[in-house]
């Protein structure tokens, strides 16, 4: 196998506030090959934003970080800020949540996208960042001539594009999606994660795509990762985390959504009760235990790691005492 483009190991992010330490990010791992795209899901809260901007080291002063984030076989926790400065945009890149707030409103999109390439290329010049903005533009699905507009003058969806554009502008090895379609419309949802998954294909570039919505990832991506209070409490193939989840939060997530075919969850889709755990106080034992319909009494005291469990044991790990009995049943 290949080296991973991404390779998180054991990574906690703790945020230092007036009101204590909070701990957003407890224990993540994950990696991505060349070509492949991972998906992470959960509710607002879980950290996976966290994880993404740590990837690049975005994350606040006050974030105190421990494990290793490599890219490209470099640990960037570690990375001094030169080579830092290097990895971002040539090496690695982040699609941000909200186009609307990501671009300058008072620069043309073709100088906003030409702007990384010629930050990291000197030789690069006004002709030559041109016509690779044009091209650019085209490869995601919008008229060259557009590199004039405004961003006022584009629509959500053109504007989620441009992103994508600017992500691409240095041909990175690894691109971070942040929720980049969290605003838009179900219709100009799928163009755009058509036009991500394309290029995926076709450039062999790695994919991390954060959301919310677990179904976009299991229909998108070839792995996804669930996240639940700053863990991962399973990963597996994305299809089969959708159709068969094995840890009860997946279950309530995967349950969530209308089904093609089964009238039912149309109808009367599943929800799951209460709120995410407070970070500064989180229960005993597992932490999904108190919203849990499947919980016993041993799930208050043990608190379970992740490990391979369900029919896919090579593919897929569970964070849950009781991985293995049918999840469906009890949610």
């Amino acid at each position: 196998m290949t080296e991973p483009l991404l390779d998180i190991r054991d990574l906690h992010v703790t945020y230092r506030t007036l009101g204590g330490s909070v701990p957003a990010v407890r224990g993540v791992s994950l990696s991505i090959q060349p070509g492949e795209s991972v998906g992470v899901a959960g509710e607002s809260g879980c950290g996976k934003s966290t994880v993404a901007s740590t990837i690049l080291r975005l994350q606040p002063r006050t974030a105190k970080v421990e494990g290793e984030v490599h890219v490209l076989g470099k640990d960037v926790v570690r990375m001094r800020w030169g080579r830092l400065r290097v990895l971002r945009w040539a090496e690695a890149s982040m699609i941000f949540q909200g186009a609307l707030h990501s671009l300058n409103p008072v620069q043309r999109i073709g100088d906003q996208i030409a702007e990384p390439m010629r930050l990291h290329d000197a030789t690069v010049g006004k002709v030559a960042a041109a016509r690779r903005v044009g091209e650019l533009l085209e490869q995601v699905g919008l008229s060259a001539a557009r590199a004039r507009s405004y961003p006022h003058q584009l629509s959500g969806g053109q504007k989620q594009r441009v992103m994508i554009a600017m992500a691409l502008a240095c041909n990175p090895s690894l691109v971070v999606a942040d929720e980049p379609t969290t605003a838009l419309d179900v219709m100009v949802q799928a163009q755009v994660l058509d036009v991500m998954t394309g290029l995926v294909r076709e450039l062999g570039i790695g994919l991390l795509l954060i959301s919310h919505d677990l179904s976009v990832l299991s229909s998108t991506c070839d792995r996804v990762a669930v996240m639940y209070a700053g863990r991962v409490v399973e990963s597996a193939n994305a299809g089969r985390i959708f159709d068969d989840p094995q840890h009860p939060y997946s279950a309530a997530l995967a349950a969530a959504f209308p089904r093609v075919g089964d009238p039912k969850s149309r109808y009367s889709p599943a929800g799951l009760a209460g709120d995410p755990p407070d970070p500064q106080r989180l229960p005993t034992g597992c932490t999904f235990h108190p919203r849990c319909h499947w919980a016993i009494e041993d799930c208050s005291r043990i608190d379970p790691r992740l490990e391979p469990a369900g029919t896919d044991r090579t593919d897929r790990m569970v964070a849950c005492i009781r991985a293995g009995e049918t999840v469906g049943e009890a949610t």
